[in-house]
């Protein structure tokens, strides 16, 4: 099993960055861009001046507006915002030829439906095979060809194995996996708990809280994925623990620096203004929250960040709810 031609869907950031890697890896690439705008600066420029400004791509690269132009790819991967996923995928599905596998790449819990990314692309590409990409990768440092790694999680192994061969470059370096709902949660997960120590860092509370924050964060991730169906050991490696301590650790994160804002007292909308990028923990809080309530599972930071963003409570009040927990066994 092989591959020789991706696609892209979603020319945001992280799906430019994708895109830099495959080609990189060997494969010509179409990059399918909902912005115009984007379409035509990568065929003009080489650069995808909204989202990934600075770095020339390479020459594989073709972008194109229109699903249809995806139709001659072997392998897809889907990196849409969460929220768009189902219409993007619809949007996808009759140009997808038989036995193509789609790499899902975006994180996040879909509002109203509480489903994971899987779950949604079951649902709009039945018969497909499906993967998971996640793990601590930021767009910029990735598309510049800085090393790193990430968990590819799909149930076929030879299927798996066969897409990790085809994208690895020395500089990006995928490790199959089994468990697909493992490496999707922890990806979801972690974009909120990436507010809550932005807000931490915001409020100057110190670096002691912002550990404490990754490591009780990371055992709400470790409760939510297992009682979602995913392994704990999953979620403790790249497409979990690493992930996390990634975006909670930098103000590169797009979900830290709207944390950072609000601590530092600002409104949602004025934390949100001025980004073309999409800030998935945001979108994601409320049905974090609600899939965690669902499962029985107790999530006090993912409920507090859920509570602020939906401004149910200002930020000094969350922390001090927090803090005011009763106290118990690690």
């Amino acid at each position: 099993m092989s591959f020789t031609h991706a696609g892209v869907v979603g020319a945001g950031a992280w799906g430019t960055a994708l895109a830099q890697v495959a080609a990189r890896a060997g494969l010509k690439v179409t990059l399918q861009a909902r912005e115009p705008e984007v379409v035509a600066s990568i065929a003009a420029q080489r650069e995808n001046t909204m989202f990934l400004p600075g770095v020339t791509l390479e020459p594989a690269i073709t972008a194109v507006s229109d699903m249809a132009g995806l139709a001659p790819c072997d392998l897809i991967l889907a990196v849409p915002p969460a929220q768009h996923l189902r219409s993007a995928m619809a949007a996808l599905a009759p140009h997808l030829k038989p036995g193509v596998p789609v790499v899902l790449c975006s994180k996040g819990v879909e509002q109203g439906s509480l489903k994971l990314m899987t779950e949604v692309a079951a649902e709009t590409l039945p018969g497909v095979d499906i993967a998971v990409l996640s793990g601590p990768s930021f767009a910029g440092e990735v598309a510049r060809g800085l090393p790193a790694a990430a968990t590819l999680a799909c149930e076929d192994e030879a299927l798996g194995k066969a897409i990790v061969e085809a994208i690895a470059i020395p500089t990006f370096r995928p490790y199959w996996a089994a468990d697909v709902i493992g490496a999707e949660a922890g990806g979801a997960v972690k974009n909120v708990l990436a507010i809550a120590c932005g807000i931490s860092e915001g409020k100057g509370l110190g670096r002691n809280a912002h550990a404490a924050l990754i490591t009780r964060g990371f055992a709400e991730l470790t409760r939510l994925a297992v009682a979602a169906g995913g392994k704990a050991e999953t979620v403790a490696g790249l497409c979990g623990l690493g992930d996390l301590v990634l975006t909670c650790s930098s103000s590169q994160s797009r979900n830290m620096s709207v944390g950072l804002a609000l601590g530092a007292g600002q409104t949602l909308e004025q934390a949100l203004a001025g980004k073309v990028s999409v800030a998935e923990g945001v979108a994601s809080a409320p049905a974090v929250r609600a899939l965690a309530r669902k499962l029985g599972v107790e999530t006090p930071i993912c409920e507090a960040v859920a509570a602020i963003l939906a401004g149910e409570v200002d930020v000094d009040s969350a922390i001090l709810g927090l803090l005011s927990r009763p106290l118990k066994a690690e």
